[in-house]
């Protein structure tokens, strides 16, 4: 019965042992009140009032881009291959949380043993007339066992408890590091969508350009059939339509190519969204209003900062099991079972055998090995610490310079805008002049040289907002709060050694 309670006690002291090493407080990231180029220099379309909208891509009003957006978080293999590191992190979990419970095995066994008895008594000079009644038990002997052994550590310093704590960070900085992953390829979806669009316009423009190069082709050599211009006026209307025409394949191109990297995104094999996406359509129009929020919010957004963190607390935990290691180990271990050398009498309680007891583990000379492995986590711990003060100013250096170029992207298309609408005026008063022979084709072919180059500055100039816009949420962590889709897993995993784990398709 004192045995008994003895035991009881010792489990008591283990629930309420203590844990050594640092105990992980979150960090602060130490931003300002607010950002620097939305207080130094506000835009309209930019509020502090509201938070980066999660579905930041619906602001575009595009249907098809919403679809697309559907279909990457469905399908894209990268980020199914970030969900499974969640899943293998949290098996991690379960496997340092199961080294604090009891462990229960069955055994059995038969052996032949000669326990070399005879020789002995021989080698004390035992008189023949005792050895020789004692000749039996000289004899090899068949022993047959079964039975039952457990064991129990007693985390009393934590160590368990530690490498759990460590386990569970790795698996949120798993799970952060799979949403990071969201977070980017919804960035890319939208930037290979808007490139897309740009293509088509370009193209479209360009296949305009070339018709009215061939009108132009065709004024001219029917001035020159009159005699009202020259063969001058003809070849430079043919090397204007000859130039405009290379150009085409360049953006026939970007389309096809675009294309393909949104299946690609989405899961899909090249070519499978052609049907759904080689209709030319405008770039979707830029939302109204893009709420940032204020840099304090950043570090709960941002997937990335987050996942340092996680980082942080995994390399803390992780000292806490090194100062663990310093301190002894103590178990309870027990076996009980029937042993004969009749296999007959193994379900006979005569033949009952058991032990049970602690045992105590207590490092002595490691030859400095335990404590080299608590510098090296703290070493590591520290250098967590820097990664995520880094991370944090990264992230706040993305988000400002996010907002410098969307500021002044907006002013370089708002001008190039102003330039295209002078150069087109410019084109139809230099055909104008053309026509009734008051100038030569010279002043058109370089107001139309110029009209089509602003054109293009302005369609890459709006590409350019709408990228900006894009890697402004991406800045601010929008994206990351969606559903993931469901990772597919094996239906049939391979079973587990322990006859008594459940096995079981991991769930995400």
């Amino acid at each position: 019965m004192r045995k008994f309670s003895f035991l009881i006690l010792t489990a008591a002291t283990a629930l309420t042992g203590c844990e050594v090493g640092p105990n992980f407080s979150p960090p602060s990231p130490g931003t300002r009140a607010a950002f620097v180029d939305a207080a130094a220099h506000p835009v309209p379309s930019i509020t502090e009032r509201t938070n980066p909208d999660p579905l930041w891509w619906n602001n575009f009003h595009d249907p098809v881009l919403t679809a697309l957006m559907q279909k990457a978080i469905a399908g894209n293999i990268s980020l199914q291959e970030s969900l499974l590191r969640v899943l293998s992190a949290h098996e991690d979990v379960v496997s340092a949380a199961a080294a604090g419970l009891p462990t229960l095995s069955g055994n059995a066994s038969y052996s032949r043993e000669q326990l070399g008895i005879k020789g002995l008594l021989e080698s004390n000079n035992i008189p023949p007339s005792i050895s020789n009644k004692l000749s039996a038990a000289t004899a090899p002997v068949d022993l047959f066992s079964w039975g039952f052994s457990s064991s129990w550590e007693l985390d009393l310093f934590g160590r368990v408890r530690r490498s759990v704590e460590q386990a569970g960070a790795t698996e949120q900085a798993q799970a952060e590091a799979a949403n990071d992953a969201l977070v980017m390829l919804e960035s890319q979806v939208a930037q290979a969508y808007f490139q897309l669009r740009t293509a088509q316009q370009l193209a479209a423009q360009q296949q305009q350009d070339v018709k009215s190069d061939q009108l132009n082709l065709q004024l001219t050599q029917s001035r020159a059939a009159q005699g009202l211009t020259d063969d001058l006026d003809v070849q430079q209307a043919q090397t204007q339509l000859n130039t405009d025409a290379a150009q085409e394949p360049g953006y026939e191109k970007q389309v096809e190519q675009s294309m393909n990297q949104l299946a690609v995104l989405t899961g899909q094999q090249p070519g499978d969204l052609n049907a759904m996406l080689s209709t030319p359509e405008p770039l979707p129009a830029n939302p109204d209003v893009i709420g940032i929020g204020i840099p304090s919010d950043l570090a709960r957004r941002r997937p990335d900062i987050r996942e340092a963190e996680d980082e942080l607390h995994a390399a803390t935990a992780n000292v806490g099991v090194a100062v663990a290691s310093f301190y002894p180990d103590i178990s309870l271990t027990g076996s009980i079972g029937l042993r004969n050398t009749d296999a007959s009498y193994l379900a006979n309680w005569s033949s009952l055998f058991y032990s049970a007891g602690p045992a105590v583990s207590l490092p002595i000379f490691e030859g400095g090995k335990l404590t080299a492995n608590l510098r090296t986590a703290r070493l590591q711990q520290a250098t967590a610490a820097l990664e995520y003060r880094s991370t944090v100013l990264n992230a706040l250096e993305e988000v400002e310079n996010d907002l410098i170029a969307y500021r002044t992207d907006q002013v370089t298309a708002s001008r190039v805008a102003a330039t295209v609408a002078s150069s087109a005026l410019s084109l139809h008063l230099s055909l104008s002049r053309y026509q009734y022979g008051l100038d030569t084709y010279l002043p058109v072919l370089v107001a139309n040289r110029t009209l089509v180059s602003s054109q293009q500055q302005l369609e890459q100039a709006n590409l350019a907002v709408a990228n900006d816009i894009v890697n402004l949420y991406t800045a601010l962590g929008g994206g990351w709060q969606t559903d993931l889709a469901p990772v597919m897993v094996p239906t049939n995993p391979p079973p587990m050694p322990a006859a008594l784990d459940t096995v079981a398709d991991p769930q995400p």
